[in-house]
């Protein structure tokens, strides 16, 4: 669906009108119209913060009486983020979702795994409800209990799998112990919730037999199905009937062109319960006006580079994991399993200490000074690459932890 640049602008004065007169926290911030869409950039940013200061229904725009449905984040840093779905916002979000599948060919005859967490965590139910609305077989496994998994994948043949990358390499592992990729019928996989590389998508699509796709959404926004890879892999599309994105300088709020990197900034444009606007990520990507070759009329982002927090300043040099994985990668025979531990020594010098799995069957005392000189030649820092046996660092059936910052302690 092409939204042009008039339907995009009544949707905005659609939207600042309604936030104007249900949400106090906006009515004071925001103008009740605007006459083009440049003007967007002058109109505050809303973050992470406002939504913790008015936890936890000050940003719902709804009668409670109207919400069928709240979700929100894990909370672990302070107020969790929630967010609000009347009966109207599940559809669109459904509709999202659907999109988002129809990317990967996924179709009624499909059998979905969704090892995506249910409950308060918007991936569970966001990639259920899409599934349902093509006509898919669901199997609603949750994440973790990984062996329970593995054998549902064979047993009920499963031709697709939900999940964040992270978990889905646990899944290849236990699917090699096992010898069984030959009787799995998987062939696409829908992934997100944290940043990954190219190298972790090649080492997931030969550990189970499937094409990887790459997804985006976040809590505050609603959950996944703001963005979806299509089968050309050369960036996410932006759904912009349902968001409007923008990509701005981190530091200065600035709005950067096409093709310039700097942190994602997102306006939902038709929710009804949790209308958000001006909503800085804190993702670094850029965003691409050039025609992708599939057809589609949305514009992409470029995978996630990593979150501004994220970001590990290393003796005054800017790295995120993602820079450091997709190098560690390039060594054969090194794995996606991986850990940066940063401490601070002597002198009070930064040290980054890069843990990484070697693959089965390959020696790990040779692959260090190999990493060791990638990672320098690479990123231009001297780090040192410890490189452990298969299983030695901790699973995630989530997001994985990849940053253990001891400077912190």
């Amino acid at each position: 669906m092409t939204v042009s640049s008039g339907e995009t602008l009544a949707l905005w004065n659609r939207l600042l009108d309604r936030v104007r007169t249900h949400v106090p926290f906006y009515r004071e911030r925001l103008p009740s119209s605007i006459a083009t869409l440049e003007e967007v950039a002058e109109l505050p940013f809303t973050t992470k913060e406002d939504f913790r200061d008015t936890y936890p229904f000050g940003l719902v725009a709804v009668p409670l009486a109207e919400v069928v449905r709240v979700h929100m984040s894990s909370g672990t840093t302070g107020r969790p983020v929630v967010t609000a779905y009347t009966r109207g916002d599940l559809e669109r979000w459904a509709e999202c979702i659907e999109r988002t599948l129809r990317m990967g060919g996924v179709g009624s005859d499909d059998v979905i795994q969704n090892a995506y967490g249910y409950g308060l965590f918007t991936g569970g139910f966001g990639l259920h409800l899409g599934a349902e609305r093509i006509g898919c077989l669901v199997v609603p496994t949750s994440s973790g209990v990984t062996q329970r998994q593995v054998m549902l994948l064979r047993d009920l043949g499963a031709t697709v799998l939900a999940c964040t990358p992270s978990y889905a390499l646990v899944l290849a592992e236990t699917v090699a112990r096992e010898g069984i990729q030959g009787e799995l019928r998987l062939r696409c996989g829908f992934f997100g919730a944290e940043p990954w590389t190219d190298g972790m998508r090649r080492q997931i699509e030969r550990g189970l037999g499937l094409e990887a796709f790459d997804i985006y959404g976040l809590t505050e926004l609603g959950g996944p199905g703001v963005a979806a890879e299509c089968g050309q892999h050369q960036g996410l599309h932006v759904f912009e009937d349902h968001f409007y994105a923008e990509v701005v300088d981190p530091e200065s709020g600035r709005p950067l062109t096409s093709g310039e990197e700097g942190e994602l900034v997102l306006t939902s444009l038709r929710r009804e319960a949790s209308p958000v606007v001006r909503y800085r990520t804190r993702d670094r990507t850029a965003l691409i006006d050039d025609p992708c070759p599939c057809g589609s009329p949305f514009r992409r982002m470029l995978r996630l580079r990593g979150r501004t927090d994220d970001m590990l300043v290393v003796r005054g040099e800017n790295l995120f994991p993602s820079q450091v994985e997709e190098v560690l990668l390039q060594v054969q025979g090194l794995t996606g399993n991986y850990q940066l531990v940063v401490d601070r020594g002597a002198g009070q010098l930064d040290r980054l200490e890069v843990r990484v799995e070697a693959a089965p069957g390959c020696d790990p005392a040779a692959l260090g000074p190999q990493a060791e000189t990638r990672v320098r030649e690479t990123l231009g820092l001297g780090v040192r690459v410890t490189v452990l046996p298969p299983g030695s660092l901790p699973r995630s059936e989530g997001k994985a932890r990849r940053v253990v910052d001891l400077r912190e302690l």
